[in-house]
C-alpha cells in the first residue's frame, strides 16, 4: 500500500482453493488482511466483527472449516503499534 498498490484480491473466510495448486487452503481472507491493516492504523469503514460474522455463517452453511485465521481466534486486540 505504501508504493501504490490499491486493489487487493481477498474472500471472505479464505474461501476457494485452486486445483493447480495442491494443498493450497485458499485465498487470502478478508478478515485476516483487515485485522492487519486495522492493526497498522489504516481506516479501512469495514467493520471487522461483522466480516466475521459473515464468514461464519459462510462456514456454517458449507459445514466445513474455513482457512481463515482472524476467524478461528478470540477477540484480539489491535492496540499494538507498527514498527516502520
Amino acid at each position: 500500500m505504501e508504493v501504490g498498490v490499491a486493489t487487493v484480491d481477498v474472500s471472505a473466510g479464505g474461501l476457494g482453493e485452486c486445483p493447480f495448486a495442491p494443498g493450497a487452503l485458499g485465498n487470502l481472507a478478508t478478515e485476516d488482511l483487515l485485522y492487519m491493516v486495522h492493526g497498522m492504523r489504516i481506516e479501512t469503514g469495514v467493520d471487522l466483527e461483522r466480516v466475521r460474522a459473515a464468514s461464519r455463517q459462510m462456514e456454517s452453511v458449507l459445514g466445513r472449516r474455513l482457512p481463515s485465521r482472524y476467524l478461528h481466534v478470540g477477540p484480539v486486540s489491535t492496540s499494538f503499534t507498527a514498527q516502520r
